[in-house]
């Protein structure tokens, strides 16, 4: 298990290490009313003083149109939009086609005039209105992650282990972690993946493929493998949120100046699931208990607690897992060997038990789930 150390700032986008250069945040809200307005008073508050340059990949909220969803990320560096993609778009019918002309002009839009005031495609007027709803959104994001850096002097590099969120695929659900050290993707897998049939051949080639080229390109952008289109979308999306949870964590760490030397922030309040002799220090290893998410199974719902001594965990258990039935016998012989799977490996990575395949699979998300509580 990896430990995660407070942070200000990250640019996964980029292979570069972040540093809190001072400049003028220049991405600039459109002048459309309504979700435009709000990011303008941002931007005031922003040029209010002068903001560190925003760096890194930032991903909209999903947009829905009459015809689908548009969800748009865009890259940044020094406070300019590189790139601009639509992540989501409405598909199917006469869409594909519209979108096909539309999607690549809104792109090249949005990185000529460097924010959401760009003219709507024609033909396209649904897609255009909520990709640049979306494109407004994530730059909103880019802006409160710079703001949130003013004052901080150099900014810590990030470290630690990051899970995205499960997508669901037509052949099953896909998620992805990541491991980062000093700003660098050093490990990308994936904690579930489609599985039976077919989909074991297809993922056993494509996943590989798909963790290796996370690493290579320390991007979300990366190719599709061929023959494993939906794994693929699936993969990027998770991989995505990975990302932006990272990108989060920078947000959310407190403090000023380098971090040059180990000294413990103030003590705060253990969150939920988390008792009170856990660890809440950059210097510290994570000790205490913490609780992983409930998943819900075919079968039941799965918890799993664990305790944690300096890094290390010492201690799972189920606090929840199906019962009656054969659940009871299935899993008087599973849940044990899980427990030890765990503590064994430290970490999620842990074998499924043969003939518990539902309680295995939520027992390990429950599980990351409780590793990421605790940094790890």
């Amino acid at each position: 298990m990896r430990k995660s150390h407070p942070l200000r700032r990250v640019m996964l986008a980029t292979a570069a290490t972040v540093s809190g250069i001072v400049l003028l945040l220049t991405l600039k809200p459109g002048s459309d009313d309504g979700p435009q307005a709000a990011g303008a008073a941002q931007q005031g508050a922003a040029q209010a003083g002068a903001a560190a340059a925003s760096s890194g990949s930032f991903t909209g909220d999903a947009a829905d149109t009459q015809y689908g969803a548009v969800q748009v990320r865009i890259t940044v560096a020094g406070g300019k939009i590189t790139q601009a993609e639509a992540v989501q778009q409405p598909k199917g019918g006469q869409s594909d086609q519209i979108n096909a002309g539309a999607v690549p002009k809104l792109n090249a839009a949005a990185v000529a005039a460097n924010s959401a005031g760009i003219d709507s495609v024609s033909g396209a007027t649904y897609t255009s209105d909520g990709y640049k709803k979306s494109l407004q959104s994530a730059i909103d994001k880019a802006n409160a992650g710079a703001g949130a850096s003013q004052g901080s002097g150099n900014a810590a590099p990030v470290t630690g282990t990051f899970t995205g969120d499960a997508v669901d695929t037509q052949y099953g659900a896909i998620q992805v972690r990541i491991t980062v050290k000093d700003n660098q993707i050093t490990k990308a897998e994936t904690v579930q993946q489609p599985k039976g049939g077919q989909s074991d051949q297809i993922t056993g080639n494509a996943v590989p493929k798909l963790n290796q080229d996370v690493v290579t390109k320390q991007s979300p952008n990366i190719d599709t493998v061929s023959g494993a289109t939906y794994t693929t979308d699936g993969y990027k999306k998770s991989l995505q949120s990975a990302i932006d949870k990272a990108n989060a964590s920078a947000g959310s760490a407190q403090g000023s100046g380098t971090e040059a030397s180990p000294q413990p922030e103030a003590p705060q309040a253990p969150e939920a699931g988390q008792d009170a002799g856990a660890q809440d220090s950059g210097s510290a290893q994570a000790s205490g208990t913490f609780t992983g998410d409930v998943v819900q199974t075919d079968y039941g719902p799965v918890q799993v607690r664990i305790t944690v001594a300096n890094g290390k965990i010492t201690k799972a258990e189920a606090v929840q897992k199906p019962s009656g039935g054969q659940s009871d016998s299935i899993n008087a012989n599973a849940v044990p060997k899980l427990n030890q799977a765990a503590v064994a490996a430290g970490s999620a990575d842990i074998d499924a038990v043969s003939g518990a395949t539902y309680t295995s699979g939520g027992y390990k998300e429950s599980l990351q789930s409780a590793l990421d509580q605790a940094g790890g």
